[in-house]
């Protein structure tokens, strides 16, 4: 059994995690740690967890987790993790990060957009973890890179068409929106039912921290450096993503073309769902899931492919995409404890 351990599990990322790995069949999780709820079982913070699992939280130091575990899960602010993980490898230890700290391979760029780079010198060691691109890699890390929710979902839904060249990559914009819990659990004005429900508002217009690490890795798989315009949006829901990407194409292509390149580009890939044609992702689809949704078409009167994509933003685009990563890591079948089918209604 690998031994794991979940550094900063309090938040909504940190529940996910706990709730995936107690049902791994590979994994004993030996230690959650939170300063606030020191001491308290896991099951009073989250009581969906209740009979599930008799773990309580522990404030305890990087040093000393690391003894206990061969795999730790960093669920920590941005700003934060970039301070813990070096112990851990130190240690000998796998580390898998899901804060931005090492998303972005220019310490320049993570520090225009983030702050000042504490430990800047293991960048070059982390690999950015989206498993369907970066697999090989993935394999033979120390460190790896968990993506963002937005990222993840943008990416997915461009990769085939930028490794085909099929794009105008000046014209991409990509419209995200996500539920409230991509905010995290902190307690905020912007985040309260009665702020949210029934609205629906974009936010960071022009600014959003994601961008360029979508823009890096959209540039590595087109082969050239581009801009994109990415705006997030705010949607009155629990859960899930939905990004609707448009670019001009570049090239001559049939819709049935296209659908046949998605579905062999990802055609091993057990996260990756293509929409039959005529059908488009939804986020009460992929709920609860690991699952990437995506549905395609062109607007013949523009020229331009319409690309929309789903998934949970805690799952694939958090915990479940970092419990795929470990899968990797270890060798073992990448759907390990991540066979449970979307929840829906």
């Amino acid at each position: 059994m690998m031994k794991a351990a979940i550094f900063g599990a309090s938040g909504y990322t940190g529940q996910e995690l706990i709730r995936i790995l107690l049902g791994h069949p590979g994994v004993d999780l030996v230690a959650v740690t939170s300063r606030r709820f020191e001491s308290k079982p896991v099951a009073e913070i989250f009581p969906s967890l209740y009979g599930l699992t008799s773990l309580k939280y522990i404030n305890a130091a990087p040093a000393d987790i690391a003894k206990i575990c061969d795999i730790v899960f960093l669920a920590l602010p941005h700003g934060i993790s970039m301070e813990i993980a070096p112990v851990f490898i130190q240690a000998g230890k796998k580390v898998i990060d899901l804060s931005a700290d090492y998303r972005l391979r220019d310490v320049s760029t993570y520090e225009e957009w983030y702050a000042k780079h504490t430990s800047a010198g293991i960048l070059k060691d982390a690999v950015y973890g989206i498993p369907e691109l970066y697999r090989q890699k993935i394999k033979d890390a120390t460190l790896v890179a968990n993506p963002g929710c937005y990222p993840t979902s943008i990416i997915l839904g461009l990769a085939p068409a930028l490794k085909n060249r099929l794009l105008d990559v000046n014209t991409i914009i990509a419209d995200s929106a996500s539920g409230v819990s991509g905010a995290g659990r902190e307690p905020q004005t912007s985040s309260l039912f009665c702020e949210v429900d029934g609205g629906f508002k974009a936010y960071k217009v022009g600014k959003h921290r994601h961008t360029p690490e979508i823009e890096q890795e959209l540039n590595i798989l087109a082969g050239e450096k581009f801009a994109i315009s990415f705006t997030p949006h705010l949607l009155p829901v629990k859960r899930g993503i939905l990004s609707t990407i448009y670019a001009n194409l570049k090239t001559d292509i049939a819709l049935p073309e296209l659908y046949a390149l998605y579905s062999s580009f990802y055609k091993q890939e057990k996260f990756v769902r293509i929409c039959p044609p005529g059908s488009f992702p939804n986020i009460s689809a992929v709920c609860g899931s690991n699952f990437c949704d995506i549905g395609l078409t062109i607007d013949l009167r523009t020229k331009r492919v319409i690309i929309v994509s789903a998934i949970d933003n805690l799952v694939k685009g958090a915990a479940g995409q970092a419990v795929q990563n470990m899968n990797v890591l270890c060798n073992w079948e990448e759907d390990t404890g991540l066979q449970m089918a979307p929840i829906y209604p």
